[in-house]
């Protein structure tokens, strides 16, 4: 059997397609395709894939609402935040700002003053140099002070009775100095107890007793008019109330006379505790004089 030839000319393989019917690529149309065909997606696959892209949506949407959350949590705070400062603002500048002191203030301001001074005074301030006192037929006369004693504790610098109540209300500290009179004839220790407040100190002397023998205890200062003066040379004992001190005052003569060496019957002289009752009452009403309070918490301006 002879090979049909093609149009062509070439021999026409047997199975060839009729004539007039040519497979676009020149193959045969009988011939099997290299490439693979994909068939389109099934029902399945494309409800698995809107799953997917739903949850995708979803999860977007989701953070999306966590984010204005964040975003408005963090508004409020901000803006409460703002808030406070505001007032606080406010509330500082009306506190600081200068205005006048209401009468409570004005009188804290005297205590806290007056009881700062034994420590912001100096030791001189507290006993000046010298002091007035009326002596005999009310002429004016000066006490001069000798010296002034260390620092003491209250326990140390009276009599023990007198220490025990001290202590009992918070007694702080105790100052000391010793004057003589203008001729020399009379000697004077006076002591100021520091007592933790003005009330401390209304209590404390109200539990003092009256005994004229005890109270401070005298300081003598070798090589001075007051050398001879201690415990058994005092003649008479009294303290004032000034503030949140107490001011011990006591008196003697320098010629070293004990109080067992007078007689009953002998009387002081005239001058001896006159002066030295003034000199302890100057020294209180120095250390209790009211300062003179600003009238603004700034100042003398509001």
């Amino acid at each position: 059997m002879k090979a049909r030839r093609s149009t062509t000319g070439l021999p026409r393989a047997a199975g060839d397609a009729t004539p007039g019917r040519k497979n676009p690529l020149g193959a045969g149309t009988g011939r099997r395709s290299r490439v693979r065909d994909w068939s389109p997606a099934t029902g399945r696959s494309m409800s698995r894939q809107r799953a997917r892209q739903r949850a995708e949506t979803d999860q977007l949407q989701q953070g999306v609402r966590y984010r204005r959350a964040f975003v408005a949590l963090v508004g409020v705070i901000v803006a409460l935040s703002a808030v406070v400062v505001l007032l606080g603002t406010v509330g500082l500048f009306k506190e600081t700002r200068s205005r006048p002191l209401t009468a409570e203030e004005q009188n804290r301001y005297k205590q806290e003053e007056i009881a700062r001074r034994w420590q912001s005074w100096p030791t001189t301030g507290i006993f000046p140099e010298e002091l007035k006192y009326l002596g005999l037929d009310r002429t004016q006369q000066y006490a001069r002070r000798v010296g002034i004693a260390p620092e003491a504790r209250c326990r140390d610098a009276v009599d023990p009775a007198v220490g025990a109540i001290l202590a009992e209300h918070g007694c702080v500290s105790l100052l000391r100095a010793t004057y003589v009179d203008q001729s020399s004839t009379f000697v004077f220790t006076i002591g100021v107890a520091v007592l933790k407040d003005q009330e401390a100190r209304v209590s404390a002397g109200g539990d003092l007793t009256q005994d004229d023998r005890v109270g401070v205890l005298p300081v003598a200062f070798p090589g001075t008019v007051a050398e001879r003066f201690g415990a058994e040379q005092r003649q008479r004992t009294g303290w004032a109330g000034a503030g949140p001190y107490l001011v011990f005052t006591t008196g003697g003569y320098a010629d070293g006379r004990t109080r067992a060496a007078i007689p009953p019957e002998e009387e002081l002289h005239s001058e001896l505790w006159p002066a030295a009752r003034s000199i302890g009452n100057q020294i209180a009403y120095f250390l209790a004089d009211p300062p003179k309070v600003p009238p603004c918490t700034q100042g003398n301006v509001c």
